[in-house]
């Protein structure tokens, strides 16, 4: 989509330049960090999806709270999660940024847009080729965007975004 499409709204341009984050494994947000109420709040989200609960992450950082679908949620392939049924995690709270898999089409927007970048991990082939980092919400609108996108991973792990 271009900037004057009327579709963009649904994925703004993040406004001011992006913040620091680590070059490799573990793959963190250096500066630019969510405050934690904006954190807790997509994880009340996360936690508030269908057939999703939220517990340790099995490939983050210690102290990062993994969504994980439940196993009678039908999924479409292991290939949607970055380990087990693990479809995103959010870091702890001195970092605040999420990793996620987000089907194809939406990946190259999120990158353009500012939203996030590319796990490092993901480039090497260790991860699902479209996990990528986004950003921590710095303000109540940057969490609806957020929010907007840890649904559509969510709809990705379920089959429902496919294209």
């Amino acid at each position: 989509m271009e900037p004057d499409d009327p579709r963009r709204d649904w994925l703004p341009y993040r406004l001011g330049d992006p913040p620091r984050t680590t070059p490799d494994d573990p793959h963190r947000q250096l500066t630019q960090i969510a405050p934690v109420e904006l954190q807790a709040q997509v994880v009340a989200r996360g936690r508030a999806m269908p057939g999703t609960f939220v517990c340790p992450s099995l490939v983050s950082l210690p102290g990062s709270q993994a969504f994980v679908l439940d196993d009678s949620t039908p999924t479409p392939a292991s290939a949607v999660f970055m380990v087990a049924r693990e479809f995103a995690h959010i870091h702890p709270p001195v970092d605040g940024s999420l990793h996620m898999v987000l089907p194809p089409h939406i990946v190259r927007q999120v990158v353009e847009r500012g939203w996030g970048e590319q796990h490092p991990v993901a480039r090497l082939g260790l991860l699902p080729i479209t996990t990528l980092m986004i950003y921590g919400p710095r303000d109540p609108e940057e969490l609806e965007v957020v929010l907007r996108l840890l649904a559509a991973s969510w709809s990705y792990a379920r089959g429902e975004l496919v294209g």
